[in-house]
């Protein structure tokens, strides 16, 4: 189980870092598509007529930040106690309020834009709680030496 903690804790933090990358895809493909005279209004978006090759980059976040990594952050919570780790539940607990707070950040950002500087930072606390959730689980995976109770006694 500690195996288990431990790559779900990861897997949390690739998440993150899959985030990021598609969130600026997505950008990137935007701003381009605007650039060579797309148009971006509420009529287009509602009858599908945004069409960049980027565009599937903002499905991705919207799948994984919605689904994915909550689901992802559930079984590390349900993991750590089980893990044996010290510590586990409370990181794992940690990722799981960083990751609801993130949800919330992501949805209400649409209707308050300022939200989106939390959004960003709240997921770099995220990533770091993940990775040292993943860390603390890699140091109890490997299992200490067994150690010897057989008594040598010398004879003078």
């Amino acid at each position: 189980m500690k195996l288990v903690y431990k790559v779900l804790a990861s897997l949390v933090a690739a998440e993150v870092a899959v985030q990021a990358m598609m969130v600026v895809l997505g950008d990137a493909g935007l701003f381009k598509y605007v650039e060579q005279g797309g148009v971006i209004d509420k009529a287009s978006a509602e009858s599908g007529g945004i069409d960049f090759p980027e565009f599937f980059a903002f499905v991705v976040h919207g799948v994984n930040g919605m689904m994915v990594i909550p689901s992802i952050a559930l079984l590390l919570l349900v993991s750590s106690f089980f893990a044996k780790i010290p510590g586990a539940v409370k990181g794992a607990a940690l990722v799981v309020l960083l990751v609801a707070v993130q949800v919330s950040l992501g949805l209400l950002g649409h209707q308050i834009p300022a939200l989106g500087a939390l959004h960003g930072l709240n997921a770099l606390l995220l990533f770091s709680a993940a990775v040292h959730a993943a860390r603390r689980g890699r140091g109890a995976v490997v299992s200490a030496p067994a150690q010897s109770h057989a008594r040598v006694e010398t004879v003078a």
